[in-house]
């Protein structure tokens, strides 16, 4: 599978958000440590931080205009140089497994990142506590922090669940070699903690129940092997977006505008339309691993477009 657009690395990330960019990312302070919760039927949910991203907004729109960028996001009064995302971990009790959607950056990624033991912690969660970890794909602030400070697994009592499209592509002989050199740490990255996790890994497919009420949804685009998650047994079904969706207002009103982040855009962009459309008809609730802390709503029409309807 052709690799359309390659991940950004600390170095890139720096070159290309400039002095501004560079400065917020370097001063930036760690999210402070909170929880949200709800519940799902007889299940509960928390979300916790990991901190947050900064990243260009070059990267996030290659191509596009000022004047565009500026006329969507200015009237929100949000940034026209960057993008400093929220990192929204989601932790599920229900029966005897304690589920954990993604594991977070860790340490050596981006200094505003990496926040989620500390998180859990904060909530009375051991690592040793997590029974299973369900991951919806394998970028760094996805996939980095199921490893210790040793480069042992993180949760080592817990069954970790993957998508086999997702494992195959980084795990695939030629993928390395296609990446730009700057950007090569991020395969790196990932084969190492596939190899450590290995022989806690299970796989799934779309359709597929890893867990009880815990189904898997393709949302392939992002990167090949990417999945959002359904979670059923409340009043309303929730879907936990991994990055199928990544700004609250880009992603909600420009659905079809081809993201920077995704390794398929015109499959990104068709995947978030989609989704969208859906997520409108069936009037689910949504965490956004993105969107701003805790990043639970709704998805809205507005007019030919969506919006972003926080319940949270």
């Amino acid at each position: 599978m052709t690799l359309k657009i390659p991940m950004l690395d600390r170095r890139a990330l720096l070159a290309g958000a400039g002095a501004a960019g560079a400065l917020a990312l370097a001063g930036s302070l760690p999210t402070p440590l909170r929880a949200q919760t709800l519940s799902l039927g007889d299940a509960s949910l928390k979300v916790v931080s990991d901190g947050n991203l900064v990243l260009p907004m070059s990267f996030l729109l290659p191509g596009r205009e000022a004047g565009e960028i500026e006329a969507l996001l200015g009237p929100h009064g949000l940034p026209l140089d960057r993008s400093e995302p929220d990192c929204n971990v989601t932790l599920l009790q229900t029966g005897n497994r304690l589920v954990l959607f993604d594991a977070g950056a860790g340490a050596n990624f981006q200094p505003t990142a990496g926040r989620l033991l500390d998180s859990l912690a904060a909530v009375d969660v051991d690592p040793s506590d997590i029974t299973d970890v369900i991951f919806t794909h394998a970028h760094p602030d996805h996939i980095w922090g199921t490893l210790d400070d040793f480069d042992d697994p993180l949760f080592a009592e817990a069954r970790h669940w993957i998508s086999q499209a997702e494992w195959d592509f980084w795990r695939a002989d030629d993928t390395l070699a296609r990446m730009p050199e700057e950007r090569k740490s991020f395969v790196v990255g990932a084969q190492n903690r596939f190899d450590a996790i290995e022989e806690l890994v299970s796989f799934f497919k779309p359709g597929d129940e890893p867990v009880a009420g815990i189904e898997i949804v393709d949302t392939a685009g992002h990167t090949p092997g990417h999945v959002s998650v359904m979670l059923h047994g409340g009043s309303d079904p929730l879907l936990i977006t991994g990055d199928a969706i990544t700004h609250p207002v880009i992603s909600f009103e420009k659905p079809d505008w081809e993201i920077g982040s995704d390794q398929d855009r015109a499959q990104g962009a068709a995947t978030r339309v989609a989704l969208m459309d859906r997520l409108a008809g069936d009037k689910a609730s949504i965490i956004g691993f993105h969107l701003p802390y805790p990043g639970i709503g709704t998805v809205e029409k507005a007019g030919s477009a969506f919006r972003f309807a926080p319940t949270a």
